[in-house]
């Protein structure tokens, strides 16, 4: 049906070009068609669409100060753009693609050259659409977890930044650093399978009301599952491992060292870190210094010892994001 084809728009000031790129594409996607530059940013601001096939030279407004508009706009930035030029030179394709387009199909067009292109394009918008669901699914389960714990959504947000820091000091690529920030809000998602009275109870739990409490790991573990994708497999890792200890004296499996996930480890050390220096009904915050010196008295016994020296070497760092994301 059409309202679930992808749509593109088509600009061109030529009659012509258009019909041909209406007779190659119409049968699979849903077309809009402007003739300049300013119908195309009014068309686009009334219906965004999936992609952009532009021709550069137009009256009044090129193809190029189109892209270069929309790539300054928050909303329209992520749209991608082909240029369909009958500019062949290599400096003109350098320039569209250093304005932000992901790519250059010269005039006259190959019909199964334009259907590839496009595909493929799409196919990557399909991709990044899935993995912005993804993230979003883990960030709202995130939330569910808060509403049982007594922490606050702040602490969830300090100590996915405190993680982040730490693995890139640790040597993490941007992407997997990135990717451990945003898992990092689901280490304690299985507390959603603690009962209440555990998980509310003013004072100190019972060795038995503690015992319910340490199968939060392995719950969190059993709600992510299965999964192909990198970010909740990763989610449910830290889940699973992030009260794990470097003597072997953690849960759920008495993991030891390097056998705990370095993962687990970063959300280990930016969890009890936060966790020190934050009000709780049940104490008061504890001075960074104070909370620093119990972290060096655990090296080797609860946190892994390098990633102690990593945490205190971005103690500037630390300290900004704990300022900005205060309680």
């Amino acid at each position: 049906m059409l309202e679930n084809k992808q749509s593109v728009l088509i600009v061109d000031d030529e009659p012509t070009n258009l019909r041909i790129l209406n007779q190659v594409l119409n049968d699979t996607y849903k077309l809009t068609f402007a003739k300049s530059g300013q119908e195309a940013i009014r068309l686009i601001e009334k219906e965004r669409p999936d992609l952009i096939l532009l021709d550069v030279m137009m009256p009044e407004m090129t193809g190029y100060e189109v892209c270069e508009y929309l790539k300054k706009h928050p909303k329209f930035k992520v749209i991608p753009i082909i240029f369909v030029t009958a500019l062949n030179d290599s400096d003109d394709e350098a320039k569209g693609l250093t304005l932000g387009a992901v790519d250059y199909i010269s005039k006259p067009i190959s019909p199964a050259v334009v259907k590839a292109r496009v595909k493929t394009h799409l196919s990557l918008v399909d991709a990044e659409e899935l993995r912005r669901t993804r993230l979003q699914v883990i960030q709202r389960l995130g939330r569910a977890s808060e509403y049982k714990d007594n922490e606050t959504g702040m602490h969830v947000m300090r100590m996915s930044h405190y993680s982040r820091v730490v693995a890139l000091a640790h040597g993490f690529s941007q992407a997997e650093a990135e990717n451990l920030f945003n898992a990092a809000p689901m280490h304690d998602i299985g507390k959603i399978g603690i009962p209440d009275s555990i998980m509310l109870k003013p004072g100190k739990l019972t060795d038995e009301e503690f015992a319910i409490m340490k199968q939060h790991p392995e719950i969190g573990a059993e709600i992510l599952g299965e999964s192909d994708s990198d970010l909740i497999a990763l989610a449910k890792l830290v889940s699973l491992t992030h009260h794990e200890k470097w003597d072997g004296s953690g849960y759920p499996n008495q993991l030891k060292g390097e056998e705990i996930p370095i993962e687990g480890r970063i959300v280990a050390l930016a969890d009890v870190f936060d966790a020190l220096t934050s009000v709780r009904p049940y104490k008061d915050a504890w001075s960074v210094e104070k909370a620093m010196a119990f972290i060096h008295s655990q090296k080797e016994k609860h946190f892994d010892p390098e990633l102690v020296d990593c945490f205190e070497q971005q103690l500037p760092k630390i300290m900004k994001i704990k300022e900005r994301w205060k309680d």
